[in-house]
């Protein structure tokens, strides 16, 4: 109960101030991850310019980095976004999408996270092959493996690189090395929606921005999703309607329904 009133505060404190969340996102994740921003109460932005980088960042309350589709100028444009939002205190969140798929993926999430964000979101797969763990391909970026076999690595990865870690799974697990959240919401259809996922990464963030505590905005932005998410797949016909559904929900979520449905657990 005392969870979901802390969760309903900070994304009031979302409606509120409108934090600017600027996206360095996949291309197949920017309509979604918009959307849900918006009906947040957040704005977003995306900017992939490097020729722009630093004043879009200085404009920007959350930062997000997302791997989906990577290129070499993307990354040097996420790389030096990083170094400028840790200039400015400004939280960011890694989205290693795909990471242990290949060999330039992981060495790309793993450059950007020696950089230091201040939250890494990711299935247990890649969660897995950031740290080293395993030399299996991850051919499913949505899903992965059971996050409980990842978080001894999420565990080391937060307290080598001083970050909130999430994996998120049937059940999402959030870490700072020290404390730890656990978070059963959310509906299997869910995953049958494209980015939804990395759209989580962007709500984090916005979550983060207007939030002291990124281990807790990071666990009821998690938890606030999934609540909305498995509401709407209540009435849902599929996939499509789910996706509408979810934006819906988000936007229309009060605090007795948080109340109901959030199964949150801060186990330490």
């Amino acid at each position: 109960m005392q969870q979901a009133r802390l969760a309903y505060e900070t994304l009031e404190a979302v409606r509120t101030r409108a934090p600017l969340v600027h996206n360095i996102t996949n291309y197949l994740a920017m309509d979604l991850s918009a959307n849900l921003l918006l009906a947040a109460g957040a704005s977003p932005m995306m900017a992939h310019a490097l020729e722009e980088v630093e004043d879009v960042v200085e404009l920007a309350n959350a930062l997000v980095l997302n791997i989906g589709t990577p290129s070499p100028g993307t990354v040097d444009v996420m790389k030096a976004s990083l170094v400028r939002a840790k200039a400015l205190g400004i939280p960011v969140v890694l989205d290693p999408v795909g990471a242990g798929a290949t060999p330039y993926r992981t060495a790309i999430a793993r450059e950007l996270l020696a950089l230091r964000p201040t939250v890494l979101r990711g299935n247990a797969s890649e969660i897995l092959a950031i740290a080293g763990l395993t030399s299996e391909p991850n051919r499913d970026v949505e899903i992965g493996d059971d996050s409980a076999v990842a978080i001894e690595a999420a565990r080391t990865l937060a307290l080598e690189f001083g970050c909130v870690v999430a994996v998120t799974g049937v059940t999402d697990r959030i870490t700072d090395g020290e404390q730890f959240i656990d978070v059963d919401n959310g509906d299997l259809l869910m995953t049958r929606i494209s980015a939804l996922g990395c759209s989580l990464s962007a709500l984090v963030a916005a979550f983060a921005a207007v939030s002291d505590d990124p281990l807790l905005a990071t666990a009821h932005a998690i938890g606030v999703l999934g609540v909305v998410g498995e509401l709407a797949a209540e009435t849902a016909d599929g996939p499509a309607s789910l996706r509408a559904a979810i934006i819906d929900g988000l936007y229309e979520l009060d605090l007795v329904t948080l109340e109901r449905h959030l199964r949150l657990r801060v186990l330490s």
